[in-house]
């Protein structure tokens, strides 16, 4: 049966199925189904509503976060907080909505050893703000978020602000100001879809540590630049593999235990 799906656009390159299906095998639910069903954030209403009940929830990507949280009946407060959802879970005749991807960005800072220090934060979107309620919760000195207009960038600097993070934006389009910055930062933070932060590698690549969000393709440029010159770098298939056990819970009612973790983590490694 179609027990949960990922929807996003474009999602061929989604490795959720990969992680949802490992875990049911392993948690005995060998009927359950988990697809990528490509979805705009337009699309999400209809096809979340149109879905059959049997249906346990979606995990949700770019573009359709805000929708999702905009389309659930309840939502989590953590979801509320940071103005994004990435879980939709059935929840009586309705939906409630959640964030879980600041479950994956406190496992990304954990395993890339961020331990309080300064960081500069690329990007000031919606896959940015996880980072700061995580940042919020790991602890942090203070936190430099570069991005190319200020303006557009309110909703996450209110948020720091919010929070009570110690902040600053810097100009994203200002290699002078963004190499002083990452040179007094212990930890980069880049949340740039793609390949974006390529053209900024020379300006960064002295981090101790990156957190790159991206995992396909995977390295990106500014991975590999950061590992050449000796620095520890975590990518997205860190974040996406711990986001996902929450999910999972949520989904099934069951406990993702080591076993089903160690076979998510095969899966994955193997895909």
């Amino acid at each position: 049966m179609l027990a949960a799906a990922v929807l996003g656009s474009p999602i061929a390159h989604s490795l959720s199925p990969v992680l949802h299906q490992a875990a049911y095998h392993a948690l005995g639910l060998t009927e359950w189904d988990y697809v990528r069903i490509e979805c705009t954030a337009a699309d999400l209403p209809g096809i979340v509503a149109g879905t059959a009940p049997e249906t346990r929830g979606f995990s949700v990507t770019m573009p359709c976060k805000d929708a999702a949280l905009r389309f659930a009946d309840v939502v989590s407060t953590r979801a509320h907080l940071v103005e994004s959802a990435n879980t939709l879970v059935r929840h009586g005749d309705g939906w409630y909505a959640d964030c879980t991807d600041i479950d994956g960005a406190l496992a990304a800072l954990e395993h890339v050893g961020h331990t309080g220090g300064d960081v500069l934060l690329l990007g000031a979107g919606a896959t940015a703000r996880p980072y700061l309620a995580a940042l919020q919760q790991c602890g942090a000195g203070h936190v430099s978020i570069a991005s190319r207009s200020e303006g557009r960038a309110q909703p996450t600097l209110h948020l720091a602000a919010q929070l009570g993070i110690d902040y600053t934006w810097v100009p994203l389009t200002d290699p002078v100001v963004l190499q002083d910055t990452c040179t007094s930062a212990d930890t980069l933070i880049s949340t740039l879809p793609g390949d974006a932060a390529a053209g900024y590698g020379h300006f960064l690549r002295r981090t101790p540590r990156l957190v790159d969000v991206v995992y396909a393709p995977w390295p990106t440029s500014l991975a590999q630049i950061v590992a050449n010159d000796g620095g520890k770098v975590v990518g997205g298939r860190t974040m996406l593999l711990h986001q996902a056990v929450a999910q999972i819970e949520m989904f099934t009612s069951m406990t993702v235990t080591d076993e089903v973790f160690a076979a998510m983590v095969a899966a994955l490694n193997a895909a």
